[in-house]
């Protein structure tokens, strides 16, 4: 499939490149999310999980070496329908003595794919597990300047030397060895600590620097692998898609006529052959549908679970009448501000919560510490009941 965004010609708009360069990173997220998710359920995928950098290494390694074999590009770049293309600078002296070069184009050698699938693949393997010790060297050199004077974990040298002078002499040399293996991986990762941030600020700046000219048209190479290697990404022709799969076919043909051994283990090899074939044209498509597909499906199946352990929302209760007046009670005055005790305008309302009516504070509580009741409704209430009210309505 053949994804062209702007620009013309064989060459790819930023973009394209941009695209391709970062999809192997997003199908990793992608995978080790699934993996992660699965693993919920399935607790042995947490191997995987523990060996992500070695198992994402190993299935690019398989997918770049038989994209490289069969197109001529990476894994990404084939998805958008580019090839990769040998770039050999030549000199031609005209007649004025003057030297021009010419770039001459063509099909990729078998040390520019085995150094290809290196930049592709080992590379940010390498680079991946680097980055992980940096960080955990830097944790661990952070967590000792907070709970130690010295760089020491866990005093692991101490610990050793103490032992030492208890020992006996046959295991005073282990000891001894043991710590000086324990100081040279120190001053190992001391240095690499020192170096890391260096060697990968320099390759971030080469890469930017590189990606700047590539969208300003000033070079003809992405990135430094690629200026490395001479090797030129461009957009695949309609009679290169051809010519990429009669080539598939007569390689895959060559393949199977090479069986030996009997007709039925000549058969089963074919069946299997067939299968890794198979597996192998689709892994590009089949890979990011599969994650599509279940990152839908845990959508679907998310939203369902939420609805269904949602809790059910009852309206709330409507409140409860208001309490009838006796026909003993003291009746109410038609002035809502006046006290029904004692006639007169309220002096600190308070309200007396077992009926809801309002009265004058001294009036209300001489009233229920004689009587016991509210005055109006004949409820039984207590002093404990009354309540102050700091507005009056």
């Amino acid at each position: 499939m053949l994804f062209q965004v702007g620009g013309q010609g064989t060459r790819p708009t930023f973009f394209e490149m941009a695209a391709a360069q970062q999809l192997p990173g997003s199908l990793r997220a992608a995978l080790s999310y699934s993996v992660g998710v699965l693993a919920l359920r399935r607790p042995f995928l947490h191997k995987i999980l523990d060996y992500e950098d070695e198992f994402f290494a190993l299935l690019m390694l398989v997918l770049e070496t038989h994209s490289l074999r069969t197109t001529d590009a990476s894994f990404a770049e084939s998805l958008y329908g580019l090839r990769r293309r040998a770039v050999e600078m030549s000199e031609k002296h005209t007649s004025h003595k003057e030297s021009n070069d010419r770039v001459h184009i063509s099909g990729l050698r078998r040390k520019q794919k085995i150094l290809s699938v290196a930049f592709m693949v080992i590379l940010p393997y390498f680079k991946s597990k680097l980055h992980s010790i940096y960080n955990r060297e830097r944790e661990a050199r952070l967590q000792a300047s907070l709970w130690a004077a010295d760089d020491t974990r866990l005093g692991d040298t101490d610990y050793l030397l103490d032992q030492s002078e208890t020992s006996p002499a046959s295991s005073g040399d282990m000891v001894v060895e043991g710590s000086s293996l324990m100081r040279l991986k120190r001053k190992i990762m001391a240095v690499m600590c020192a170096c890391y941030p260096w060697i990968h600020a320099t390759n971030e700046g080469l890469s930017f620097a590189y990606q700047l000219l590539y969208l300003l048209d000033a070079t003809r190479f992405y990135s430094p692998g690629l200026h490395v290697l001479g090797v030129q990404v461009c957009r695949a022709t309609g009679q290169e898609l051809m010519d990429s799969t009669s080539r598939i076919s007569r390689i895959r043909s060559h393949e199977i006529e090479r069986l030996r051994g009997p007709p039925w283990l000549k058969a089963f090899q074919r069946i299997l052959l067939n299968c890794l074939y198979t597996s192998l044209d689709y892994a590009q498509t089949g890979l990011i549908a599969a994650v599509f597909f279940f990152k839908m499906m845990e959508w679907w199946y998310q939203s369902a679970e939420e609805r269904m352990s949602a809790p059910t929302v009852y309206p709330p209760p409507p409140p409860p009448p208001p309490p009838k007046v006796a026909a003993d009670g003291i009746p109410l005055p038609p002035d809502r501000t006046v006290c029904p005790l004692c006639s007169q305008k309220r002096l600190s309302p308070s309200v007396l919560a077992a009926s809801g009516f309002v009265f004058c504070y001294t009036c209300i509580c001489k009233y229920i510490s004689q009587y016991k009741r509210c005055p109006i409704t004949l409820m039984p209430a207590t002093v404990e009941q009354v309540r102050r009210l700091f507005h009056d309505f």
